[in-house]
């Protein structure tokens, strides 16, 4: 059996792995990349191995940099089954055809304000691409295996994070052999997801290091917010949160109404500005198991945030100078409606934008949050006079001290361990981390390097 890092290598993202023996090739994650340039125009590069002669497709979650290249994989002759989990499957169902429009949106955008190098830019891939691809989806149940192709079986198990996130297990049944993929690790004490569950074996283990070089903060992120929320109310201006519309939006709002009902902050307008979160939002309240928030927390919820679902009513908010926050995707700045919010709130230094999570080197994200002075938006510079945060601490990726005390709990004893889905410095601290802890033989993969196991 060879295994193949056709992506997720030296970056947090475009998780891509090749699993292939003599007859049959497995791809677990088809993820996109997102950040700098020189890693976006790998999403129109040639996929390195012909779609078509690919069996199936394994997912460990639905975040994009996972699963976003599979609208371009299917357009490009995939024909085989994409297997998940049940929560996974619903997220894919508004995550993608939502990746595709935004790309057609921005394309259009491009072609009318004339500040893309192309004549007629094109999307990588189109809404009706991404339903098209969904078509091929097959969803199963935690700890249910399954063989999506012969002579391996697949198991799903609980990795906090998102909803419907998930390790893969693969089992070599003639070798007697198993290599999991972590995916993305959750939180130890996340505010509403559950911990990852334990992994009980594996001969090969390929892990994730977002956090492998750090900890999150120790400043309580409630705290965090209720000072930065009151200030700036007070001063009349706008706290502008980029969400993740999986995931991360549902915990600030959950947060967010939960510091008012308790009177820590001001009662203000609750604003979730993105379509695709809205659909996530009501997905997530309707798999109480896989979280920690009660039916009456989700309700509480729904009645007091203001969902904005048309684009009239995201033009109309944009025009709104009382106190309030806004929730908005996505996460890092890198698209969607929270762009023209930034134009409009970036300039004013009454207002504040919170970030809450992992920003990718290149992204508008992460120039914010290290203190430029202008970004980026839409073909033109704008200054930066707000007040940016980033709250590290309400990240849904455990820290490397998190995923140490994870891996821990398990009765693992690898012969090896791939270190992945981690900026180059992180991925290599985290490789010595597990050396040091644990005696394990750790490498940090080279993209498109191939080992036998």
């Amino acid at each position: 059996m060879k295994l193949q890092f056709l992506g997720g290598t030296g970056t947090v993202t475009g998780s891509r792995y090749l699993l292939s023996d003599d007859k049959h090739r497995l791809l677990v994650d088809c993820g996109m990349y997102q950040g700098v340039k020189t890693l976006r125009r790998r999403n129109w590069a040639k996929f390195p191995v012909e779609p078509s002669t690919i069996n199936a497709v394994v997912l460990t979650h639905a975040h994009i940099d996972h699963s976003g290249y599979l609208p371009a994989l299917v357009k490009n002759g995939f024909r085989g089954k994409i297997y998940c989990t049940k929560g996974t499957h619903e997220l894919c169902k508004i995550l993608l055809p939502d990746a595709g429009y935004l790309q057609e949106e921005d394309a259009k955008y491009a072609y009318r304000k004339k500040f893309s190098k192309h004549e007629h830019p094109e999307p990588l891939f189109t809404e009706k691409d991404a339903r098209e691809a969904l078509k091929y989806f097959e969803s199963l149940h935690f700890h249910e295996t399954f063989e999506p192709v012969k002579g391996l079986e697949v198991t799903f198990t609980p990795a906090g994070h998102i909803l419907g996130s998930s390790c893969v297990h693969v089992h070599n049944k003639e070798a007697d052999r198993t290599i999991v993929f972590s995916g993305d690790v959750g939180r130890q004490n996340d505010i509403i997801m559950r911990p990852p569950e334990p992994i009980a074996k594996a001969d090969i283990l390929v892990c994730e290091s977002t956090y492998g070089d750090r900890k999150h903060g120790e400043v309580d992120p409630e705290a965090e917010l209720t000072e930065i929320i009151t200030r700036t109310a007070g001063r009349g201006g706008i706290v502008l949160i980029p969400a993740f519309a999986v995931g991360r939006a549902q915990m600030l709002l959950y947060v967010v109404h939960k510091l008012m009902t308790e009177e820590k902050i001001p009662r203000l307008p609750v604003f979730l500005n993105s379509p695709m979160a809205i659909h996530a939002t009501e997905i997530f309240c309707r798999h109480h198991k896989e979280h920690k928030l009660t039916p009456e927390d989700c309700h509480l919820i729904d009645q007091n945030t203001k969902f904005v679902r048309k684009v009239e009513e995201s033009i109309e908010l944009n025009c709104v100078r009382y106190p309030c926050v806004i929730i908005s995707a996505s996460g890092m700045a890198s698209g969607g409606r929270v762009l023209h919010h930034l134009k409009t709130l970036l300039p004013n230094e009454r207002n504040s934008i919170v970030f809450a999570g992992f920003q990718a080197p290149g992204t508008r994200g992460d120039a914010l949050v290290n203190g430029a002075e202008s970004v980026k938006i839409h073909g033109e510079y704008w200054p930066v006079r707000a007040d940016v945060f980033n709250l590290d601490s309400l990240s849904a990726h455990g820290d490397y001290e998190e995923i140490l005390a994870w891996l821990e709990q398990g009765k693992l004893k690898p012969e090896k361990v791939y270190v992945t889905h981690g900026e180059l410095v992180a991925s290599d601290v985290m490789r010595k981390r597990i050396c040091e802890r644990f005696g394990w033989s750790a490498e940090s993969p080279e993209l498109y390097e191939e080992i036998t196991f």
